[in-house]
């Protein structure tokens, strides 16, 4: 496997990992192994304990476990942690526990979709772009991890040094961005992102690399997404690993982030969509909790399937 090692930020114009399962070093501890559609992320130095951030898409375990291999040896993390449970991020998650038996750590308010006790939110195919109308095959779960998820304790990170979590919902109520100080970097999720995920181009390719909004299309509450921008933009960070897109870092990220948070409603907010008027509250919802779009969306299917029927008799 080629790693691309860069021990220090690089520069925001800097080539980044094309290939599949390769690996960027972003800083001595921060390793992002780029995969389809979606970036995970090894935290922690060579020798030491570390933890994996995020899980990927379905049919990735393989390419996490060789880039874990390749920086970390045959040392298993310490722990998981999710910045969310959406598939793109839990895909790998049942393959990897079966290696790796270690607990998963998520924000209390995330724990519902990974035990099994409720369905995120159904995906938005309203909102525009390509990605968009591919997203009710982005499957809401419900998923269930048990019995290792764990809530993540108060404010730190277990089992690396310097680290925090910064509750930072909108895309899912419990999303959760990872912060370390002395050095301001920012491991984001997907409170915002580096490429136009809605289009086929920006999810595959990562083109153009340009700061943006949550991804529309599974983003269920556009106020609390303005807020958590607006608060990491206030944190200036100097490098930025984002769940989807190339890492951006000094002072184009934080112009670009600034002016992101400045203009979000006219730059991020889509102009349609279900949840601009239905918005999912940042609460702890449960499995008979209902969900409107889910009903609208399977409603729909109903009535296109029965008025092909209708066309065929």
């Amino acid at each position: 496997m080629r790693v691309s090692f860069q021990l220090t930020a690089p520069p925001s114009g800097a080539p980044a990992v094309s290939s599949f399962g390769g690996i960027q070093a972003l800083r001595r501890d921060l390793y992002r192994v780029r995969l389809p559609l979606v970036n995970v992320f090894l935290l922690g130095e060579p020798g030491g304990p570390w933890v994996l951030v995020d899980a990927g898409m379905p049919g990735t375990a393989e390419l996490i476990l060789r880039a874990a291999r390749e920086i970390h040896g045959a040392r298993p993390p310490a722990a998981i942690v999710m910045t969310h449970g959406h598939f793109d991020h839990v895909g790998a998650l049942h393959d990897l526990l079966r290696h790796w038996p270690v607990p998963v750590y998520a924000h209390e308010l995330e724990l519902p979709y990974l035990t099994g006790e409720a369905a995120y939110p159904f995906p938005d195919p309203t909102v525009g772009g390509a990605m968009s109308l591919l997203s009710p095959a982005f499957l809401p779960g419900p998923y269930d991890f048990r019995p290792q998820v764990r809530r993540l304790p108060e404010g730190r990170l277990p089992h690396v040094h310097g680290w925090q979590w910064l509750h930072t919902p909108g895309h899912t109520p419990g999303h959760v961005s990872l912060w370390r100080d002395s050095d301001r970097t920012l491991v984001v999720g997907d409170a915002f992102v580096t490429t136009p995920q809605q289009t086929v181009r920006g999810a595959l390719l990562n083109d153009p690399m340009q700061v943006q909004g949550p991804p529309p299309y599974y983003t269920p509450n556009w106020e609390e997404a303005r807020a958590s921008v607006q608060n990491l933009a206030g944190l200036q960070p100097e490098l930025a690993a984002t769940g989807h897109g190339h890492p951006m870092s000094g002072e184009r990220l934080r112009r670009e982030l600034d002016a992101l948070a400045r203009t979000f409603d006219a730059e991020a907010r889509p102009q349609r969509g279900w949840y601009l008027s239905h918005p999912v509250p940042t609460e702890r919802r449960g499995a008979g909790d209902p969900d409107p779009m889910r009903t609208l969306f399977l409603g729909g299917l109903g009535a296109a399937a029965a008025a092909w029927l209708w066309l065929r008799r």
